[in-house]
């Protein structure tokens, strides 16, 4: 079983990556988080891939803090594992992929189809109930602190990025926005498809929260 949930953890990371590289590269706006890291990788260099584990490895300790709790190490091996597939995706499989001089037919089925597995990969990592990413966990642990509903926070959380990358003059676009709106109700229509692979009983939330928070946050 334990080699079942890592098949499927991986699988999911690699088509999740897959279709973040492929709205990254439609080139009508990556999603919020994505735009961060690739402004900052434009900024500083390095790959976008490092940007992203050295953040999520930032967003530990930032986690531990707000919830008064020790650094969720166990997170540390996933996120080296994440960072590289999407490297892979980005930096190596599609490298050489431009389509600012593409038709509008072509970056929209490119970016919609980036948002379809993106929604894919989430709804089959998130199954075999690993340690969350620390990027997921940022916005659970605002909501905890603060006392915000998940959706406020989630949404001052994706502003604050979205005006750091516009800033950084990253990948932002119209599709940002889309992808932003998209994302949860393509992950909710994936996981419903996906969850008998793992465990029907198990709804999303309480993947994302666990059982004990599932119900305690109520989105205002």
């Amino acid at each position: 079983m334990f080699l079942y949930r890592i098949f499927l953890y991986l699988i999911g990371m690699f088509i999740n990556f897959l279709g973040v590289t492929l709205i990254v590269k439609s080139a009508l706006g990556a999603g919020v988080w994505s735009a961060f890291f690739v402004s900052i990788s434009d900024v500083m260099g390095m790959t976008v891939g490092f940007w992203y584990g050295a953040f999520q490895v930032f967003f530990i300790f930032v986690n531990a803090q707000l919830l008064g709790i020790r650094p969720d190490w166990g997170a540390v091996i996933p996120l080296i594992l994440e960072a590289v597939i999407f490297d892979f995706w980005l930096e190596v499989v599609f490298h050489s992929l431009y389509l600012h001089n593409a038709t509008l037919l072509t970056k929209l089925s490119v970016f919609l189809l980036g948002i379809t597995l993106l929604g894919l990969g989430v709804a089959v990592y998130i199954l075999p109930g690993f340690s969350k990413a620390p990027i997921d966990q940022l916005f659970l642990s605002i909501s905890e602190k603060f006392q915000w509903s998940v959706r406020k926070s989630q949404t001052a959380l994706a502003v604050v990025v979205f005006g750091i990358a516009t800033l950084l003059k990253g990948p932002v676009g119209l599709g940002t926005v889309i992808a932003t709106l998209l994302m949860g109700p393509m992950i909710q229509f994936w996981q419903g498809k996906v969850q008998n692979w793992y465990n029907p009983s198990t709804s999303i939330r309480e993947v994302f929260l666990g059982p004990e928070h599932a119900h305690h946050i109520i989105e205002e």
